[in-house]
């Protein structure tokens, strides 16, 4: 990993989970949901490394398998109460005292098991542009949402309830979908918070948008992911017959001599 200008992406994934007891661990289609989030940011082309930080054993060594460095996460940062930001600060405190502080940190959840390397590439190459100081992964929503008031009534939160626009007529709204968040360090260690500046967000592929909190999320990834997994081999695919096209485009017309212009330029 380059000391500076770097863009290092962070797994959280702790041991303990309440509603799916060894959640991080658990498989989607054969491979484990941090193996997933550790494979999507090294099919990334703009990350130079990933991390995974845990309090656990066989997540460390999962992590390892799948290409990923481990920072070892202390028992007080692993707790139901510790929060992301904390398990991301104690990471790139370890980075930064071996001189290895990125510019860029990409923050992966596991328990999103269908992030798009591609997607991770536009919201890194947005922040390293400098346009945005941090962008999010959200898909497109068009829910009428409700709050229950205190005395038990409903009450509409993004809409009139008395007006029913069409679909199409409604601006539209994006629902965050936890999968992933792109951040500058500076920004990040100053204010704390993911969250900070410009923020942006990267619209994603709304079929894919689970976040695996239960057991039905779980079994709803397992439905989903012969489907999802086969599409991004093939868009995979065909991102590399892309990429060789372009390589022997250009190997052949290094080797074509200039034709002159009817005006003489070369």
């Amino acid at each position: 990993m380059r000391s500076s200008g770097s863009v290092v992406a962070i797994v959280p994934a702790r041991a303990g989970s309440k509603g799916i007891p060894g959640k991080n661990l658990r498989a989607v289609a054969g491979r484990s949901l941090v193996r997933r989030a550790v494979e999507a940011a090294v099919g990334a082309v703009t990350i130079d490394a990933v991390v995974v930080s845990t309090d656990g054993d066989a997540i460390a060594a999962e992590a390892v398998a799948a290409g990923a460095r481990v920072v070892h996460r202390p028992e007080d940062l692993a707790g139901d109460g510790a929060s992301s930001e904390s398990a991301l600060l104690h990471v790139l405190d370890q980075l930064a005292a071996e001189g290895a502080e990125p510019e860029v940190v990409v923050f992966l959840q596991a328990t999103s098991p269908f992030i798009d390397p591609t997607d991770l590439d536009t919201a890194v190459a947005r922040v390293r542009s400098g346009a945005a100081d941090s962008v999010f992964a959200a898909a497109p929503s068009h829910a009428f949402l409700w709050r229950i008031d205190p005395d038990g009534s409903a009450r509409a939160v993004n809409h009139d309830a008395a007006v029913r626009p069409r679909r199409q007529d409604r601006e539209p709204e994006f629902r965050e979908t936890g999968a992933f968040t792109v951040f500058r360090t500076t920004g990040f260690r100053q204010h704390r918070h993911r969250f900070h500046g410009r923020v942006e967000l990267v619209v994603v592929d709304g079929r894919g948008a689970v976040d695996i909190d239960d057991p039905s999320d779980l079994a709803l990834a397992t439905a989903l992911a012969p489907q999802l997994d086969q599409l991004a081999a093939r868009d995979l695919h065909d991102q590399h017959d892309q990429h060789d096209q372009r390589d022997q485009h250009d190997q052949r017309a290094a080797t074509v001599p200039p034709v002159p212009a009817p005006n003489g330029a070369p």
